[in-house]
């Protein structure tokens, strides 16, 4: 069984069950909108976003975000989501749950975006990046949630989903790649001090509309505190080589070699997930987005 199978599946009945908590959300239509390892996204009258765990480990997640959004909104050159309605568990359903304005836009994956397209919007990231890493909100948040700036933890686990990659037959990883992660597991120094980040800032968690700007960023359920590396990976994943010192010049925070090799990593790990996961789901634009991540990750 796949490690992302819900514990709890939120069908129609359920969601419309939920949102009933709000007499004030007419519901005159629902429809499934989007799901990912650990939530599944409902919409209603077409205009409220609704976001339910759909497994246990999600919730700490989410309860983050709703410590968090609520303090983001206007904050950002960004939208971001902004949960309205808090839902209490119930009958049948264990956990809370959220809904918002619906922020209109597409997963950058499925916006068609060609090499200008992609870097005119990972500009755009780049300055939400700086501006996010530069607040100090009074939230109490877990530093590095996931592990994902400690070398020595995300250079084996990084290594296990190439492998799954290639057992898949969907990526053969290059030499180069193995020699970054043998460099990086050995020689990094520790994390920079951390600072506020999305924590899992990927191409399926940035929305793009149809004339090809950024429209927001969603899924903040791995929000914390952690080196701003990890939210600089679309750096490796997103552009190519010759982009990149346009990125780095919006961000326009110092960025050492050390955090330049740290993002690169997650990188690989983000993408190696994402491809196996696409591929196992038949998302098709989630899969070839991913293994294109990784081939312009694995160029210097």
């Amino acid at each position: 069984m796949p490690v992302w199978s819900p514990d709890v599946v939120v069908d129609e009945a359920l969601a419309r069950r939920l949102i009933g908590q709000f007499p004030e959300v007419e519901l005159r239509s629902l429809r499934r909108f989007a799901e990912g390892w650990d939530n599944a996204v409902w919409l209603a009258d077409e205009r409220w976003a609704f976001r339910f765990p759909q497994r246990e480990i999600g919730v700490p997640g989410l309860l983050h975000e709703l410590a968090v959004l609520p303090k983001l909104v206007r904050r950002l050159p960004l939208p971001v989501p902004n949960p309205v309605f808090v839902g209490e568990p119930t009958d049948g359903y264990p956990w809370p749950f959220f809904g918002g304005e619906f922020l209109p836009g597409r997963e950058a994956c499925d916006a068609g975006l060609d090499a200008d397209g992609r870097l005119a919007v990972a500009l755009q990231v780049a300055e939400f990046a700086r501006r996010l890493h530069a607040l100090e909100l009074p939230v109490e948040l877990p530093v590095d949630v996931n592990g994902r700036a400690d070398t020595t933890k995300r250079v084996p686990h990084t290594r296990t989903q190439l492998a799954e990659v290639e057992r898949l037959g969907l990526w053969r990883v290059p030499r180069r790649v193995h020699r970054l992660l043998d460099e990086a597991e050995q020689r990094l120094p520790p994390p920079e001090p951390p600072v506020l980040v999305h924590g899992d800032l990927h191409f399926r968690h940035v929305l793009v509309e149809g004339d090809g700007a950024a429209s927001g960023v969603i899924d903040w359920g791995d929000v914390c505190l952690a080196d701003p590396a990890i939210d600089l990976q679309l750096l490796w994943s997103f552009l190519e080589p010759e982009q990149r010192a346009a990125f780095l010049e919006a961000y326009g925070r110092p960025v050492s070699e050390a955090q330049l090799v740290r993002a690169r990593v997650l990188a690989l790990s983000l993408c190696a997930a994402l491809a196996a996961y696409g591929h196992g789901e038949r998302m098709a634009s989630v899969e070839r987005e991913a293994l294109d991540g990784l081939a312009r990750t694995a160029l210097d």
